[in-house]
């Protein structure tokens, strides 16, 4: 009796323990689909959430969503129609003629001979290929062309189909019998299609296909294309990171700019739609089983009105400078790229930041093979990617690290014999005796600021030694990050270590004494951006306090009504600057507009604002006109912006001044417009 007791135990608790595993199954791993005794079915499809949007600084929404259509295909009504083979056939085959493409993960070649391509997917999507191939009892070893032979005989695929029609087939055969024995969500054949392809791919009335609404990205702006960013379909080494976080494997996330850096936030979450149909794929019923929740919403620091003025700008003075380049030699018609970035002093917000050449990021995919192969690189963001001789904007820099240590004085001078011969081996000469065979004569630091002078900066440079004029660059900003949320470069001054690394000849990596007076007029191994520029020029503007550049403004939520986030103004670093070497800066800067014979008197000498400005000309590796370089800060006594200004081989850095008078122009324009406050009692 006590071994028939046990037996029997034993017997009821493995059947009770079957029939829990096959619960669980049911209720727990895959609620999504059971099939019913009355002949329907449920399953669970996933709802992709509203992307936030992204505004500018004033409220102007630059990127939204639109309403869109996707196709999806749910198996158990296609399996119960009659030829459920033939129905996939007649849909591949309009998708093949209406050239809607769509994906299918099966890692085989579409044409034979047929080999894996495994390497194109993620590790998910490779593990879920492995359970196929053990669900069906294969070996993992067989071979691509065995494994189409083995797949055609398991879903009964005729034998005068096409070798197109058959790998197409198989295909969705292969993502629909996935999701039978995992967690995938319900298949969806094409995303946001149109109304035209829509009509025609649903005349086909394949049994178990379903229109499902969603949502795509839509921009309201043709400016700002390197800041604003785009989605798309997450690479294989985005998966690893994402998935972690909760996404789905089909989700479309930020790819770069605004849209990468800002993705946790404008990232929804997706709910679930639970469907129940019957064998004819009649919807029964339907209800969210998880709402889905929309993405946050992303104010800038960015404004449109100046943004668009900043990159018209840009591109008319490149544009008219290849058509007839400056002074007698015409310099300046092989210019290529540029970039401007405009900062506000205060907080260190990016007010705009423009690259060119640029492109429209509303139809980024449509052009993408033509962008590749077009001329000047018009997807790379200079402003921010591209490190550049900063020339005499430098200068400033070498100023300070002088004035502070006491090496010169205000009223030092130098007499400028336009050759700088102090070293044997080493000689360069000063730009104007290389223009005209003219010097600058005696010269002190705020006229050497006016007029640049390199060869007064030589001398103070070797005086100086790079040490500490490295030191002073580094609290200015240049070479380090800028804080910024989107990617950059950080650039690298002049210095014995940078050089060691950017050269592996031992021969160049000494650092000279020719390299330490080349870095006191900005040129040597320094490098920065643009966006690396303004902020040193604000740094200036603030005597030495350096703010955290940001793109962003405050995050809210979707539906506008409670503040999730605000930026506040971050302080990256201070310099300690005296008051000596920060009156004679602001002097040369000021000087190089109201002296006549200051280099940017030609833009900014008659305007109505004060304007504290420095321009630069570096020279470079390659052959051509040299490159050209501007900052400036405004009004200069109480700066609120500041202002970058770069061109490859723009030949003069004075000459940028006229893009940065029509950003100022608009900016002061639309500060004055916000100053004027409306009497009472009239209506606006």
């Amino acid at each position: 009796m006590k071994f028939r007791l046990g037996l029997f135990l034993t017997v009821f608790g493995l059947l009770v323990a079957a029939y829990s595993y096959r619960l669980i199954q049911l209720q727990v791993v895959h609620p999504r689909q059971s099939a019913s005794g009355t002949g329907t079915y449920t399953y669970d499809t996933r709802v992709t959430a509203a992307r936030g949007e992204i505004l500018d600084r004033n409220g102007n929404v630059l990127v939204t969503n639109r309403a869109s259509y996707n196709l999806i295909i749910s198996g158990y009504a296609l399996f119960n129609s009659e030829s459920p083979n033939e129905s996939l056939r007649q849909l591949v085959r309009l998708c093949r003629e209406l050239e809607t493409g769509y994906t299918d993960h099966l890692p085989v070649t579409r044409v034979k001979p047929y080999e894996y391509e495994t390497s194109g997917y993620s590790d998910t999507w490779n593990n879920y290929f492995r359970s196929f191939l053990r669900q069906n009892d294969w070996d993992a070893d067989v071979s691509a062309a065995q494994l189409i032979k083995l797949m055609r005989a398991r879903f009964r695929i005729p034998n005068d189909w096409s070798d197109e029609d058959v790998r197409d087939v198989l295909g969705l055969r292969y993502e629909l019998d996935l999701r039978n024995y995992t967690s995938l969500p319900t298949y969806t054949l094409l995303s946001d299609v149109d109304a035209v392809q829509l009509a025609e791919l649903m005349e086909l009335n394949t049994p178990g296909m379903q229109v499902q609404a969603s949502t795509v990205r839509e921009y309201n702006t043709a400016y700002a294309a390197h800041i604003l960013g785009r989605t798309a379909a997450m690479s294989p080494e985005e998966w690893e990171v994402y998935r972690e976080k909760g996404y789905a494997m089909d989700a479309y996330v930020g790819k770069d700019g605004l849209e990468k850096a800002f993705e946790e936030q404008l990232h929804g979450t997706d709910g679930v739609l639970r469907t129940t149909v019957d064998r004819a794929g009649n919807i029964v019923a339907q209800y969210y089983a998880v709402e889905p929740k929309a993405g946050s919403n992303v104010e800038t620091t960015i404004d449109i009105n100046y943004q668009m003025i900043t990159e018209k700008a840009l591109e008319d003075y490149i544009l008219n400078l290849r058509e007839t380049g400056v002074g007698a030699k015409e310099e300046g018609k092989d210019a290529e790229g540029g970039a401007c970035v405009v900062l506000d002093v205060k907080t260190g917000a990016v007010l705009a930041s423009a690259s060119y050449p640029t492109f429209n990021i509303a139809t980024f995919s449509r052009d993408y093979n033509k962008l590749v192969q077009e001329k000047y690189s018009p997807m790379f963001n200079r402003a921010l990617m591209q490190a550049y001789p900063p020339g005499s904007t430098y200068k400033m820099s070498t100023s300070i690290a002088a004035l502070n240590a006491g090496i010169i004085s205000r009223y030092t001078t130098v007499e400028d014999k336009g050759i700088y011969d102090f070293y044997e081996d080493y000689q360069p000469a000063c730009y104007l005796y290389t223009a005209s065979h003219q010097t600058h004569g005696v010269i002190n630091c705020v006229q050497a600021l006016a007029v640049s002078c390199n060869y007064f900066f030589y001398e103070v440079g070797r005086l100086t030694g790079w040490e500490r004029m490295d030191q002073t660059a580094k609290a200015l900003g240049l070479g380090e990050s800028t804080g910024v949320e989107l990617s950059e470069t950080t650039g690298w001054r002049a210095n014995p270590e940078s050089k060691r690394e950017l050269y592996s000849d031992p021969g160049f990596q000494v650092f000279t004494a020719g390299d330490t007076i080349s870095m006191a007029i900005g040129q040597s191994e320094n490098r920065f951006s643009p966006l690396q520029l303004a902020v040193y020029t604000a740094a200036l503007a603030n005597r030495g306090v350096r703010y955290k550049a940001t793109f962003l403004n405050r995050v809210i939520s979707a539906d506008y009504q409670e503040l999730l986030y605000e930026m506040k103004p971050t302080v990256a670093s201070r310099l300690e600057i005296s008051d000596e070497a920060y009156e004679v800066y602001t002097l040369g800067m000021r000087e190089a507009v109201t002296d006549p014979s200051g280099t940017a008197n030609r833009v900014f000498g008659d305007y109505e604002v004060p304007v504290c400005a420095k321009t630069g000309t570096a020279q470079h590796g390659s052959a051509g006109s040299d490159h050209a370089s501007f900052v400036c800060y405004a009004p200069a006594d109480d700066p609120q912006v500041a202002i970058a200004i770069y061109v490859e081989k723009g030949a003069q850095g004075g000459n940028l001044g006229s893009i940065a008078r029509s950003i100022l122009d608009t900016y002061f324009a639309t500060v004055a417009e916000n100053d004027v406050v409306s009497p009472e009692n009239i209506l606006n």
